[in-house]
């Protein structure tokens, strides 16, 4: 039997979600509902209490309650949808209450520092706890070396348009790549070149050529999980990177966006074997937990550390330091390795799904990249299947998903693939998402053959 608080909530609730109570609207006081509800007034208080746990309203001291909730034409459609192209983390395992918790907590504990100017490299008792959290992945580094951005996007923005002390000015990036970046290139009319990259990563006598041939201010590499193949370097292909790099004087751009999705314990960065400070390393806390909260952090060589420090000045004056503080303890406290640890099972049993299903439901014309761990994973098209064919079909049947086309420089010969993304799926949307891409497949095919040539309509 329900107690008569929960009722209460239970009636508020449903008026929420109707609309019949608008967001910013002004609830009845603990008076009037107590009379309107016929219940005490301590019950309507703990009815508000828990309405606002849940964040559906809020208090103002000597004002009273006010709804927050979106209206129920503005939630979520129920039609189910499998995404197999975002890139944002799983609302279902967002850490939405332990971090809220470390909000508090932060504000509590530096109110006199979080509202005003900091220091444009970090708050640095953050900078401190991210010492010991890099050090757990063979990243040593001081304070004084690593700063705070506003995600990872950011770092990639300032080291592309700054200049570095070896005097070049060209990017080298493998193909495919992270699209962000070559937006962040052609934007600022870097001039940018290509170095094929595959589930068995990339020719390292290519890629010791460009070294040697051309002026590389920074070679971009995705080493662990690649996005979009989700492949990862051995051991021997990152010393040999380090190497390289020390041997011409070319930086290395480490983007380590999943780093704590590792489910093999002796995989260490480039930046672990880099002996002549030649080595960049990003690591972003976008994928694991909050990506609104913008936050990722870098580690310099002390080469580039004050004209990284200028150019962020320059951009945003620092990093949201509420959010810093945060992190902070939400570092110290054990619960971003607890969270990690949850998330990293979750995602993992999913590839272990992914590659379960494209066995089941993809013939051999089908070429399949699944790996252990990770996010992404790229498949490989029949020559005759074109991919913006298959993504039409899939959208119709409300299954998304995207092509590589976007991972590559315009000039740098594409691949026939999709990249799949396992993010915001569970098992069963994997099982029935990779069947109706194997149909879909075979009716174009069909079509194809029937027709001569068949081309679905873009769905809009």
């Amino acid at each position: 039997m329900e107690n008569k608080y929960e009722v209460v909530k239970s009636r508020i609730k449903e008026q929420l979600l109707a609309n019949k109570i608008k967001p910013g609207e002004k609830l009845p006081s603990i008076r009037a509902a107590s009379e309107q509800w016929a219940c005490s007034v301590n019950t309507a208080i703990r009815a508000y209490q828990e309405l606002e746990k849940e964040h559906l309203i809020y208090s103002v001291p000597k004002s009273g309650y006010y709804a927050v909730l979106r209206s129920a034409s503005s939630l979520q459609s129920t039609v189910e949808r499998i995404d197999f192209s975002a890139a944002s983390p799983d609302p279902q395992v967002m850490p939405y209450k332990d971090f809220q918790h470390c909000l508090n907590r932060a504000i509590e504990l530096y109110e006199d520092q979080l509202f005003s100017y900091s220091d444009p490299q970090g708050f640095f008792s953050l900078r401190r706890e991210l010492e010991s959290h890099l050090a757990s992945s063979q990243v040593f580094a001081s304070p004084s070396q690593i700063s705070v951005v506003s995600g990872g996007q950011q770092a990639l923005h300032l080291l592309a348009a700054m200049p570095f002390p070896n005097g070049k000015n060209a990017v080298l990036v493998e193909q495919p790549t992270f699209h962000g970046m070559l937006r962040c290139l052609e934007l600022f009319g870097v001039t940018t070149l290509g170095i094929e990259r595959g589930a068995d990563g990339i020719d390292l006598d290519e890629l010791e050529r460009h070294f040697r041939n051309n002026q590389i201010k920074f070679f971009y590499t995705i080493p662990r999980f690649h996005n979009p193949l989700g492949a990862s370097f051995t051991e021997t292909q990152k010393k040999e990177i380090a190497r390289l790099a020390e041997r011409y004087d070319v930086y290395i751009l480490e983007d380590d966006y999943l780093a704590d999705m590792e489910v093999t314990a002796k995989a260490d960065p480039i930046y672990s074997y880099d002996q002549s400070g030649h080595v960049i390393y990003v690591k972003s806390f976008s994928k694991i937990m909050l990506p609104g909260l913008r936050l990722a952090t870098v580690v310099l060589p002390a080469s580039l550390m004050e004209t990284f420090r200028m150019f962020k000045a320059s951009c945003d004056s620092s990093t949201s330091v509420l959010s810093q503080a945060a992190l902070e303890l939400y570092l110290k406290c054990g619960m971003y390795e607890h969270h990690s640890a949850m998330v990293r099972e979750h995602y993992q049993a999913r590839m272990q799904a992914l590659g379960d299903a494209c066995k089941r439901h993809l013939s051999p014309a089908f070429r399949t990249e699944i790996v252990k761990g990770g996010i992404f994973s790229r498949i490989l098209l029949p020559d005759w299947i074109n991919p913006n064919d298959l993504i039409a079909g899939l959208h119709h049947q409300n299954v998304r998903i995207t092509s590589t086309d976007q991972n590559y420089l315009r000039t740098f010969p594409r691949d026939n693939g999709v990249r799949v993304s396992i993010i915001q799926t569970d098992e069963d949307q994997i099982e029935k998402g990779i069947r109706l891409l194997a149909e879909t497949a075979a009716s174009i095919e069909e079509k194809q053959k029937k027709d001569g040539y068949w081309r679905v309509i873009d769905w809009t």
